[in-house]
């Protein structure tokens, strides 16, 4: 009955989100099934979404491990979808309020742990990193894009500091059609030193991936959703795993319990009154050494969460 994979932080996201028998939850971001189990065990009901169908293939196959699935009704709906479609995919199953939300950012263990997913360099795979498996790869965007664009998206979402070095390498070795083509070609422009702590192909890695799946434009996206469907007093629960993660995060729940301006291209102009729609903003909660010790992805977790109000969900401008 249990997942391959523990989530990080599962028992202080079990805490923030007080799942009870009854309870209409939302596993956003499905896995390995790790949180929706828990939440199954209080006895919730659980819409789980992934935008992996590998994720949701496997578990739709595993009636051993999700009886809850054959319940009548179920009381685990599994959805092959981003968890930014979350209102209209609910809308479609009758659901418009829901108690708690629970959203675990970026990669999975399993897609890291899979050669074939092309996220990481570990062991060669094709480089492909596309969560949904469709759309441009990674191997399209590095073997296609400018030098500049390539830069840009190294330094926005890897931090990369010296991404012009890095993309003029990437260009001058076209083609790459692996993981371990590319991680040479970043550390050799970096002047890589085998036994350094940690390998300078990371960032980019880090980089490609958020811009080939928008992850940040998915979470932005998430998170307004979030608010748009918890009721009054619903919980809402995020665990990002590095700083571009967390500062969407932080300013989307300062921004929604009023102690920060609207900053975001996607808040109406400053000078409106916004509501306060979340409320009992927690501080960030880290993993304690005995997690870390457990599972080393864990070390760069920060769980925030906070309680939805009764106002009414704020105004999202397009982009």
């Amino acid at each position: 009955m249990s997942a391959p994979h523990i989530p990080v932080l599962i028992d202080e996201v079990m805490a923030a989100l007080r799942p009870q028998a009854g309870t209409l939850l939302v596993d956003a971001t499905f896995g390995a099934g790790g949180y929706t189990r828990r939440l199954l065990d209080a006895g919730a009901m659980v819409h789980a979404f992934d935008r992996d169908p590998d994720a949701i293939a496997a578990a739709r196959e595993d009636r051993e491990s999700w009886p809850e699935l054959d319940e009548d009704p179920p009381r685990l709906v599994l959805h092959s979808r981003c968890f930014s479609e979350m209102v209209a995919t609910l809308a479609e199953a009758g659901v418009t309020r829901v108690d708690g939300i629970a959203m675990d950012i970026g990669v999975s263990s399993m897609q890291l742990d899979q050669p074939a997913r092309g996220f990481a360099f570990a062991a060669d795979g094709p480089l492909d990193m596309r969560m949904g498996r469709e759309g441009p790869s990674a191997a399209d965007f590095v073997n296609t894009a400018p030098a500049a664009d390539i830069a840009d998206v190294l330094y926005r979402y890897g931090e990369e500091r010296q991404s012009r070095r890095v993309a003029r390498a990437i260009v001058a070795a076209r083609p790459l059609e692996t993981t371990g083509q590319l991680a040479q070609v970043v550390r050799k422009a970096l002047g890589h030193r085998p036994g350094a702590p940690k390998d300078p192909a990371t960032r980019s890695f880090q980089a490609i991936r958020i811009h080939v799946n928008g992850e940040l434009e998915e979470l932005e996206a998430g998170l307004f959703a979030a608010e748009s469907l918890l009721r009054d007093g619903g919980r809402l629960a995020v665990v990002s795993f590095h700083s571009l993660e967390d500062r969407i995060v932080k300013r989307f729940l300062r921004e929604a319990g009023g102690t920060g301006a609207a900053t975001s291209r996607h808040m109406p102009e400053l000078g409106r009154q916004e509501p306060t729609t979340f409320g009992e903003i927690s501080k960030p909660v880290r993993p304690g050494v005995a997690e870390t010790a457990r599972n080393s992805r864990a070390r760069s977790a920060t769980l925030r969460s906070a309680t939805r109000t009764a106002a009414p969900a704020r105004e999202r401008l397009a982009a």
